[in-house]
């Protein structure tokens, strides 16, 4: 193991024993190298006459660049858009994102948490979640109602074993399903809550977020280690006012010596720039002495994570996302586009319920996010997403053999009472196809 490494298992396992036991045997083996970025680093404060240590090309006192380039630029400098960024991402990104965590999530104000760490959106940020704190074999704890993203992340790359609970209880998000799957087992546990859900499009409200709080804790008492990644991605998005306005993770931060808290939020969703790929990973680190140590060894290895990946995120996507946030237009133009898509929910909650379509399906609870979900009634779900796509021109998401997920997001408001209009029909013509006499 690298001295590194060590080093930095040392100062988390003094602060922290129970976060030492959660690492992942390659979590254990992570370091920020003392390399070229460290030697650069001090050169780009103390080489007043020659600096010759970046892997960059210079000119004229700046970056070298194309002037084709450059004309696709705009308003950003090439320094903002061409040069590396740090592999924990640009300083004052960083601040000025964690000042907005602050300011839209009240409880944040109470927690202690560190300052959020740019990713390349968020699987990247659930993949260095899984590098620091996932072996073969440990279990990843989910609703059953998933991005099927995870799978991929966290089972197929890296072995753990996906256990999943019924996602809703009587119309509400099921905590004591939670509950049930955490005291089956034994040995740490990966717990990820995705609120507002995809597919399901759901926001739990105050008090459903407080009952997953106190089976966490009660997890913890237990005796069980658990890592509790927030994944925030549709964060904001929340149109019901009976559900939670903030994000859960303010509820799960410093709960228990034995839960280390990870947030994952991205301005993908949130600023409506999805190809930007520009995420935050923000640890909350459990009720500990020198907790603000813990944090700095903790992203000490998610920096060597990064760097071993990916090396940096994109310095351009975390310039536009700087000057977007910093722009005196920002809030307004922001809320502009909630309120489209609350426009939009509106109206599917309108439609989706109609006494003639009870029959065709059942709808999930959704007040939030891009997504709803049915749940179709006599016809195999994948069956009715090829007919209503060969048939009617409609595309849509089948998800098991009863659920179709309905993105409508990307709906505009006059086209949602015929899109479902398009899925009854072709729940009727296979219906009438499977009695038909043969």
């Amino acid at each position: 193991m690298n001295p590194l490494a060590k080093e930095l298992n040392d100062e988390i396992e003094r602060i922290s024993p129970d976060v030492a036991a959660l690492l992942s045997e390659r979590g254990k083996k992570l370091y920020w190298p003392r390399g070229i970025l460290f030697q650069s680093a001090e050169a780009r404060e103390k080489a007043h006459r020659f600096n010759a240590t970046l892997g960059e090309a210079t000119e004229d006192g700046g970056p070298m660049s194309l002037g084709c380039v450059l004309d696709a630029l705009g308003p950003i400098s090439p320094a903002d858009a061409l040069r590396y960024a740090p592999a924990s991402g640009r300083a004052d990104l960083r601040r000025v994102w964690r000042e907005k965590l602050v300011a839209e999530n009240p409880t944040l104000a109470k927690r202690s948490f560190g300052t959020p760490i740019v990713t390349s959106a968020i699987t990247h940020g659930l993949s260095i979640v899984g590098d620091l704190f996932v072996d073969p074999g440990d279990r990843l704890i989910l609703p059953d109602k998933l991005w099927g993203n995870y799978r991929l992340t966290f089972e197929t790359r890296l072995g753990a074993v996906v256990e999943t609970y019924p996602t809703y209880a009587n119309s509400r998000f099921n905590a004591q399903g939670l509950a049930e799957v955490l005291g089956s087992g034994e040995g740490k546990a990966i717990v990820l809550l995705n609120f507002p859900n995809n597919p399901t499009g759901y926001m739990p409200g105050r008090r459903e977020v407080e009952e997953l709080r106190d089976v966490l804790v009660a997890a913890a008492e237990s005796g069980r280690r658990l890592v509790v990644v927030v994944d925030d991605a549709y964060f904001g998005l929340v149109f019901d006012d009976l559900a939670l306005q903030e994000s859960a993770f303010g509820f799960f931060a410093n709960l228990h010596p034995r839960i280390l808290t990870i947030k994952l939020d991205a301005a993908t969703k949130e600023l409506f720039v999805w190809g930007l790929r520009c995420g935050f990973l923000t640890y909350a680190p459990p009720p500990v002495e020198n907790a603000e140590l813990l944090l700095a060894a903790l992203e000490k290895k998610t920096m060597g994570a990064i760097r071993g990946a990916v090396s940096s995120s994109p310095h351009i996507s975390q310039s536009v996302v700087l000057q977007a946030m910093s722009s005196p237009e920002f809030d307004a133009q922001r809320k502009e586009k909630l309120d489209i898509l609350r426009r939009r929910a509106t109206r599917v909650r309108e439609v989706v319920d109609r006494e003639c379509y009870r029959d065709s399906w059942d709808v999930y609870p959704f007040n939030a996010g891009y997504f709803m979900c049915l749940r179709i009634k006599g016809v195999d779900a994948e069956k009715l997403r090829v007919h209503l796509l060969e048939r009617y021109g409609v595309g849509l998401i089948s998800l098991g053999a009863h659920d179709l997920r309905v993105a409508f997001s990307c709906l505009e408001e006059q086209d949602v009472e015929p899109l479902f209009q398009c899925v009854h029909d072709a729940i009727v013509d296979l219906k009438a196809a499977e009695s038909a006499p043969q």
